[in-house]
């Protein structure tokens, strides 16, 4: 990954460098732990990069392990999505998947060890009445009548919590901490809850399951992981994820270190707004190229060195701030200007006749693949007495500052020729149909001889060989910079986010494979789509050459 190669320092690295200077660990163990829910996003993004690339650059490991503890939301389509994303961007996990269900059975024992301590008890409150218990962030909790119940019961009432004799609701394990605490997480918060749910990987083995609050410490301890890195949100869940190491007989003592998650314009990354853009049709699916997704980013033609540059740019700090938009486009643009070969794709079409170009003449022309890099090598392009160009190219009145076609005025076609419109047929309703022009014969790859100065170029596409194809013009989802702040934020999903043209591309193309990027030459960065057949190309618009939001 050269171009990570030079990595600024943060907070969280000079953690990590004052630890093993002072002997704290000898290496480190990060972790990356989704939970399998929904796609991953341009936010875990972030988490994947830093996690992932810590341990890279310290000679640690990272590992990937699935918080598995909410069976009814999650599934093994969310599991293998989320594996192919890590590895897509670039990165691997050290040894096996992991699973929080891996330890459901150690997870028990820990519980059970707190009930012994009577650190833990068994609430038949209903889950309404334990939320009432919690207080207010200006007023202390209220002990539940259930709180004193002796340990012998405590364990009992547990076991058959395991062994099913309850109904779900009917009563949780919750730890013993202080409902008067500041910190509404340690108003005893639960541990357990009985869900009779069918679970992916332990099928129906369980019906408790624990919280995340009480798992993910465990699982940090029984993976041994050095730095737990996680978002600002769970700052004050710390005191928690400490009081439960400090109380169980935990193999190590992972320390926990937050983060400012990541915040971007003109689109949404909480989870339960991704889900409904998904379950109510605004978007097509999680992969849907205007999703944050990292699998609707891939489908649009973002690279994994593109997400990965974004990542460092943006940086790590604890400050909560909201990224500019134009920070992501302007590292796929950097990318792909340098990577991408180029094509010739009209999206508007307006024919062009050549009338002084022999009728039945064809012939095959050279062009470069890019302009900067001659190993990129050359593609052929037919040319004949009729092409296609964009309609926006041609006015039959303009200024100076006008520097394409023009009736009476000469332009060059990209890699051809100099022509000159003559005139203009149009239909019944005043549109152009065709524009009639004469060209210099002359002047393939050189000027005119008598030193004529001709400074446009425009594109152009043979209309006996061009291929037709659906142009997906993706713009950002949502019209405003913020839309989680609307009061519904899916009243401002941008109408214009996706425009399909029918346009004709190069014949070059039909050589191209999904996710294939090109450059269409004076229009956008473009990338074959998945639903894209040989007898219909599909393309989607990744980005403008230019940022055009900030014109707008």
């Amino acid at each position: 990954m050269a171009e990570t190669e030079h990595r600024p320092t943060n907070f969280v690295r000079q953690i990590i460098e004052k630890d093993l200077q002072n002997g704290v660990h000898q290496t480190i163990t990060t972790r990356f732990p989704p939970e399998p829910n929904g796609y991953l996003h341009i936010g875990h993004a972030k988490s994947i990069c830093l996690n992932f690339g810590l341990a890279s650059d310290y000679q640690g490991q990272c590992n990937l392990r699935f918080d598995d503890t909410n069976p009814e939301k999650e599934n093994i389509d969310f599991v293998n999505a989320i594996k192919n994303d890590v590895q897509w961007l670039g990165f691997q996990w050290s040894g096996d998947v992991h699973y929080s269900s891996d330890y459901f059975e150690k997870l028990y024992d820990y519980a059970m060890e707190l009930v012994e301590k009577g650190l833990a008890y068994v609430d038949f409150s209903g889950q309404d009445a334990v939320r009432e218990m919690r207080g207010t962030l200006t007023q202390p909790g209220t002990n539940s009548p259930y709180r004193d119940t002796s340990v012998e019961e405590n364990r009992e009432h547990f076991i058959a919590m395991r062994e099913g004799k309850y109904q779900e609701g009917e009563c949780s394990l919750r730890a013993k901490i202080d409902m008067a605490s500041p910190f509404m997480c340690m108003r005893d918060p639960v541990l357990y809850r009985i869900k009779f749910a069918h679970h992916h990987q332990t099928a129906d083995k369980w019906c408790i399951y624990p919280m995340y609050d009480f798992t993910h410490c465990i699982s940090d301890a029984l993976e041994n992981i050095t730095h737990s890195l996680c978002t600002l949100e769970f700052q004050d869940n710390r005191r928690l994820y400490d009081w439960v190491i400090e109380n169980i007989s935990a193999p190590a003592t992972p320390r926990q270190y937050e983060f400012s998650r990541l915040n971007l314009e003109y689109t949404v990354l909480s989870k339960r707004k991704l889900i409904q853009l998904v379950d109510e049709n605004f978007v097509s699916g999680w992969d849907d190229p205007r999703m944050p997704t990292i699998a609707g980013l891939k489908r649009r033609g973002y690279t994994p060195a593109s997400i990965r540059e974004f990542c460092l740019r943006i940086g790590v700090t604890k400050m909560d701030n909201l990224v500019e938009m134009g920070m992501l486009e302007a590292c796929i643009r950097d990318d792909l200007n340098a990577n991408a070969p180029r094509a010739m794709a009209v999206l508007d079409p307006v024919k062009i006749v050549i009338e002084n170009y022999p009728q039945e003449q064809t012939e095959t022309l050279k062009a470069p693949n890019h302009p900067n890099d001659e190993s990129m090598g050359y593609r052929e392009l037919p040319f004949g007495r009729e092409v296609w160009i964009e309609a926006d190219d041609f006015r039959e009145e303009a200024n100076k500052k006008f520097k394409r076609l023009v009736l009476g005025k000469e332009v060059r076609l990209r890699n051809a020729y100099v022509i000159k419109a003559e005139r203009v047929e149009k239909d019944d309703a005043g549109n152009i149909t065709c524009i009639f022009c004469t060209y210099d014969a002359n002047t393939l790859g050189k000027d005119p001889e008598d030193g004529r100065k001709v400074k446009g170029v425009i594109h152009w596409v043979d209309c006996s060989h061009g291929i037709k194809a659906d142009i997906n013009l993706y713009d950002r989802l949502f019209s405003v910079p913020n839309p989680a702040s609307a009061e519904n934020f899916v009243d401002t999903i941008n109408p214009d986010s996706l425009i399909t043209v029918t346009g004709v591309v190069e014949p070059s193309l039909t050589n191209a494979s999904v996710g294939d990027a090109f450059q269409f030459e004076r229009t956008g960065y473009f990338c074959l789509d998945a639903n894209s057949t040989p007898e219909r190309l599909v393309f989607n618009r990744t980005v403008e050459l230019r940022d055009t939001w900030k014109d707008r």
